[in-house]
């Protein structure tokens, strides 16, 4: 943003709000792309996952059926069983053991009696068999119960998962959805923006003319101006900050890929409040005060001669003049205030060094920490 509003210094309102709107749309394109690429592999990673979870939920459901009708066989085996107890059980009741040992007093003889005792052993033993069967049948029943319950919850739980992936899925679809709009938004953004700063082309072009031309007065103006005698020349060294502020804005060539001009940063932008307190960044006398074009109020201060070569200081942009041409200066007295004259896009001082007019980098000239 500090990129397009320093390229597009002189340009028209339109112009420089539609370059910030085509810089923003512009730096965001990449993330934007990034994110619809991302968003379309995490739908496919989240459906791949909801599949998986579907047919293992489908594993679950056929494992706990298997284990269910297990179960219910079991269960048949323990009813069985029971149904054969209870007969015992009745038997027994209605006087079966009686029968029994009626059956052995019935006996003719000791060898009778032993056939007949082994007769009665092997009833017994069938009837034992029979109460073994079912603690068998309940206890192979309460196994299955077991697997079934837990085969159960298994199911349960991969249905769950499943639902949940497929929630997932449909989510990661929804923000992809969301992603390319965005996208494609931005893209809309940018054309539009495109348009406006190609209907702007012809205004924008003739205010950079104009200020090439302002520039090239300036230069002149300045070129070749000696201090009176008396006053006091700059001796080199460390300038003294002008405002308190933060730098907004290098000195330097810029490039301005909307009209493909190139055009010159004179100075440094310090930003400030506006009204805050500008300082002669050494003493000289008042050589430039007034309006000055893009530069809005444009107050510069001749130091003399360094080197055989005239060196001045000027502060563009100002709210308020404090002093006036031909006046003397001294080194941090308050020559105006800072503002947002001419073409500027907020409050902030414009600096500058010149040699003859001719603009050098103030940042060789300011202290390192700008303070």
């Amino acid at each position: 943003m500090q990129r397009a509003e320093a390229v597009l210094e002189h340009a028209t309102d339109l112009a420089r709000a539609a370059a910030a709107k085509l810089e923003v749309a512009t730096a965001a394109m990449p993330a934007a792309q990034k994110k619809v690429a991302t968003s379309r592999g995490l739908v496919a990673a989240a459906l791949n996952a909801a599949n998986t979870a579907e047919r293992k939920a489908e594993a679950a459901r056929d494992a706990y059926a298997k284990v269910a009708g297990r179960f219910a066989e079991a269960q048949d085996r323990v009813d069985g069983a029971r149904d054969r107890v209870d007969e015992i059980a009745t038997a027994s009741y209605m006087g079966s053991n009686i029968a029994r040992l009626n059956v052995l007093v019935d006996s003719s003889g000791p060898a009778d009696m032993m056939d007949r005792l082994s007769i009665v052993d092997q009833i017994m033993r069938s009837q034992q068999q029979d109460v073994d069967t079912l603690v068998l049948a309940r206890r192979d029943a309460r196994t299955e119960q077991d697997r079934a319950g837990l085969a159960k919850r298994a199911a349960e739980d991969a249905e769950a998962d499943a639902r949940d992936r497929l929630t997932a899925a449909r989510t990661a679809q929804t923000a992809a959805v969301r992603a390319q709009q965005a996208l494609v938004q931005l893209a809309q953004t940018r054309a539009a923006a495109l348009r406006v700063a190609n209907s702007q082309r012809s205004a924008v072009l003739a205010r950079y003319r104009a200020a090439k031309a302002e520039e090239a007065r300036i230069e002149a103006a300045l070129r070749g101006y000696s201090l009176k005698s008396g006053d006091v020349k700059y001796g080199g060294g460390q300038l003294l900050m002008p405002v308190a502020g933060w730098k907004s804005s290098d000195y330097g060539w810029r490039y301005d890929p909307y009209y493909r001009v190139w055009q010159l940063h004179a100075g440094v932008d310090i930003a400030a409040g506006g009204g805050t307190p500008i300082h002669a960044a050494a003493a000289g006398r008042v050589i430039r005060a007034g309006w000055a074009g893009g530069y809005g109020r444009y107050t510069c201060v001749s130091h003399g001669r360094i080197n055989g070569v005239g060196f001045q200081t000027c502060y563009g942009h100002q709210s308020a003049f404090l002093v006036h041409v031909g006046e003397y200066v001294r080194r941090g007295e308050v020559i105006g205030l800072v503002g947002t004259t001419g073409a500027s896009t907020g409050n902030h001082l414009h600096f500058e060094t010149r040699f003859n007019g001719e603009p050098r980098d103030p940042l060789n000239y300011l202290p390192r920490c700008l303070c």
